[in-house]
Order: structure tokens, then sequence, then C-alpha cells
């Protein structure tokens, strides 16, 4: 019996080293393994950032370009030589395979998926947005400051509304009235608000978020006796 093998490669390596050849040979291998000239798109490719993924496609299509010219079958680059090699196919076969699989990725260049990591969860969250109850017009907001600020502007707009939370609001503007401070509370909640953006604050935020407002009204009032008691 042959054991399972893994069908995951890791590759290890610095900056510099040739990793993004190594990627590219290796996209290159799946999509010239097969006489099948539409085989890229059913591939999906992700990486970290734009930069990455646009310089991985350009260099996808010089490959194929190279490849499909009539002079790598006499002056044949490294890359056309290993993946010969690797394919164990002819290198004229390899030459119509690239040439045939240039035309369809220009002819169908939006099936031609090297994304990043967030464009692709984009779409998967925009294929299923029906399902997730989200708006089928929703948008990506990357600005996460300006996100902050508007959950805060949203927060204020409910004094009025929630008894508990216009009691607490303010309370604080009329205590930063008393210490000849601005009564305008916007500017620190914003600042306060902060913290929610600091990774080494996720779990203490997480651990708090679930306690009700009545419990740090409780721990305000201790904490003032014991300020007033020193």
């Amino acid at each position: 019996m042959v054991p399972n093998q893994s069908t995951f490669q890791v590759y290890n390596a610095s900056a510099g080293s040739g990793k993004t050849f190594t990627l590219v040979k290796e996209y290159l291998k799946i999509l010239l393994s097969t006489s099948d000239s539409n085989r890229f798109q059913h591939i999906l490719a992700v990486t970290f950032t734009n930069k990455a993924a646009a310089e991985m496609k350009d260099r996808v299509i010089q490959s194929l370009r190279e490849f499909a010219k009539g002079e790598i079958l006499v002056n044949k680059s490294e890359s056309f030589l290993l993946l010969e090699e690797e394919l164990s196919i002819s290198d004229q076969t390899l030459h119509i395979r690239a040439k045939k699989v240039l035309h369809s990725i220009l002819d169908n260049y939006s099936a031609f998926h090297i994304t990043t990591i967030d464009s692709f969860t984009y779409r998967l969250i925009r294929s299923f947005a029906f399902d997730l109850g989200l708006s089928l017009n929703f948008e990506v907001e990357m600005d996460a400051k300006s996100l902050l600020n508007e959950a805060v502007e949203l927060m204020i707009s409910k004094i009025g509304e929630d008894q508990e939370l216009t009691s607490v609001l303010i309370e604080f503007s009329l205590q930063k009235a008393n210490e000849d401070k601005s009564w305008d509370i916007t500017y620190d909640l914003k600042e306060i608000a902060q913290i929610l953006l600091n990774e080494n604050d996720q779990v203490h935020v997480q651990k708090a978020q679930d306690r009700p407002i009545k419990e740090y009204l409780q721990l305000k009032d201790k904490l003032l006796k014991k300020q007033f008691a020193l």
C-alpha cells in the first residue's frame, strides 16, 4: 500500500532567494501539465499584497510569451528547460501548450485568478452576501480610523434613546466641565476607541465587551472612593 502523500508543499526561503521564481514555475507546471488551455480558470493563487500579485501575474504572462515564441526551441531558457524536464514532455509540446494558454488567458483575463487574500475574501463574501444577511451593495472600508470615528458618532447619536448610555455620557461630559476641560466628549471617545485597533489589547477588549455598563459604573465608584481616601 502506498502511503498518502501530502498535497502541501512548503518553501522556506529568505528574501531575494528566488521565491517568486519558484512560485511562478510551480504555477506554470500546473498550467502546462495538461492540454486544456483553460486550466488557468480552475487555479487560484493568492498572496498578501497587490504588488506581489501584479508581479506574479506579470511573470507568468512573460514566461508564457517567451515559451510561445518559435525561438525558444532553439535558445531554451532556464525556466523552459526546468519545466520540460519536470513535466516530462517534449519541447514542441511545451511550446504549443504555452501558446494556446497565453491566447486563452488574454481572451479571458478576468478569469486569471492571481490575487490578494483580501480581494479573494471580498469576492467570496459578496458571492454569499444574501446568505450572510448582508446588503448586496455592501462596500469594504479599509480606513479603520474613519470607521471608529463613525462608530463614535453613531453612539453619540443614541443619546436620548438609550437611558443608561445617555446617563453615562452626560456624567462624563459634566465631569470634564468640572475639571475646566471642554465638555465635548467626542475627541476623548475617539482616542479611547483607538485601543480597538491595537492587537495587544484584543484579548482584554473581548473579555470586557460582554460586561454590562452597570459593572463599570460600580468599578468607577470604587476607584473614586479609593482616590479620595488617599
